[in-house]
């Protein structure tokens, strides 16, 4: 689930980079090249989490994929900088989309810190 959080991320990020001047509210400063570095970054925190959980570091894993899906949640905040009726019918797309894959590994995360059988692991 996590890959498909990350591409719907990627879809989401690419159209937002790609028309930045047509997304309603965002600020000037914003940039094309920020809005990649800010997905790679957003994206690395992800991938990391997912490496520490690999090499069962558990509490450290998980709390970076849940770090990670919520940095995804919050492109609701699109609809924080304009009102929804401003955002075209593919920018409410991409952003649904990568919020409702955020929502669906956050749901894992936890579900899966909840049901450890043995304390988790992790970097004291």
């Amino acid at each position: 689930m996590t890959l498909l959080f990350i591409a719907a991320s990627l879809v989401h990020f690419v159209h937002n980079a790609e028309w930045i001047a047509d997304y309603p509210g965002l600020p000037e400063s914003w940039t094309r090249t920020g809005v990649y570095t800010a997905w790679i970054g957003m994206t690395l925190v992800g991938v990391v989490g997912w490496c520490w959980l690999a090499l069962r570091f558990s509490r450290l894993g998980l709390s970076l994929m849940a770090v990670h899906a919520l940095l995804g949640i919050t492109s609701l905040g699109h609809y924080a900088l304009a009102p929804v009726a401003a955002h075209t019918a593919s920018m409410h797309l991409t952003i649904l989309l990568e919020v409702g894959a955020a929502c669906v590994v956050l749901y894992r995360v936890c579900r899966l810190a909840a049901s450890s059988p043995r304390p988790l692991r992790g970097v004291s």
